[in-house]
């Protein structure tokens, strides 16, 4: 056999067990969408079958009963004020760790790299605590905020690695022409950063739109501040769960971000092989 028939065969055999991986991964979400059409009785007698009677109604039902419309602005503006800070400051953050190397800036760098080490469940009572003092709890734009402090250590050291590939002379020049650091960084090094900056906005906005546990601890108090996610979950009870309601609730929720990464999934691929074939 030659090598080519062996790499050949390799490659079918490799397609064939991410097909069945992807597969297996997709399974429970093809239960989710047939069970969101059924009404209750099938879903409990059998989740795993096609739906016998379409309940198309269930999406009515439960637009309404979610006020979906409003929940849905409520987690755009969480969405939003979250990914456009973690933007904002990581990316500012590491600019200057990136241009300006010394032992304060290796010091920094490490000590915003750390948190990503942490485990969120470690630190949630503590932070209820000290956002419950100084006011960001029950807030939509305080929410939105609180997401900066997860989100910009691991964005920040994305936009380092992807810095480091851009020319030091491009500043030089700037400085030269009398551009301040300010200028130089908003209108020559930021925009040669937009492949990186469309891959960490797009992962954020699937991130936070699709958050439960943080929303849960600080904005579960009131209907007018709770997000879809958390809306959808209403649904679930302890001692009764309505699941052709859930399941219906869960759809209408992913839909938009699935929407989004559908329509910026190539500004991913884009950052990602940029960033292969700078680095």
């Amino acid at each position: 056999m030659t090598l080519k028939k062996k790499e050949r065969i390799y490659m079918h055999l490799f397609a064939f067990t991410i097909t069945v991986i992807a597969l297996i991964y997709m399974y429970p979400i093809f239960l989710m969408l047939i069970n969101s059409f059924k009404p209750f009785g099938e879903v409990v007698s059998s989740a795993i079958s096609l739906p016998k009677v379409l309940a198309p109604e269930n999406y009515t039902f439960v637009f309404t009963k979610m006020s979906y419309g409003k929940l849905f602005f409520n987690t755009l503006l969480i969405t939003v004020v979250g990914t456009a800070g973690i933007v904002f400051f990581s990316s500012i953050t590491a600019y200057i760790l990136q241009r300006r190397r010394n032992r304060f800036t290796a010091f920094a760098r490490l000590f915003i790299i750390v948190p990503m080490l942490i485990p969120f469940q470690t630190i949630m009572i503590t932070l209820l605590k000290t956002m419950n003092v100084i006011h960001l709890t029950g807030s939509k734009i305080g929410l939105g905020v609180q997401y900066w402090g997860f989100g910009v250590p691991m964005a920040a050291f994305i936009y380092y690695n992807f810095m480091s590939t851009v020319p030091f002379e491009l500043d030089e020049s700037a400085y030269i022409d009398g551009s301040g650091t300010s200028r130089t960084f908003a209108q020559i090094i930021f925009p040669l950063l937009k492949p990186v900056t469309a891959t960490i906005i797009v992962l954020d906005v699937m991130w936070i739109w699709n958050d439960f546990l943080l929303p849960l601890l600080m904005v579960n108090r009131s209907n007018d501040t709770k997000t879809l996610v958390l809306q959808a979950y209403a649904f679930v009870g302890q001692f009764n769960t309505e699941w052709h309601y859930a399941m219906t609730a869960m759809v209408l929720t992913i839909i938009p971000s699935v929407v989004f990464f559908i329509l910026l999934q190539k500004n991913i691929i884009a950052g990602v092989v940029t960033g292969a074939i700078k680095g």
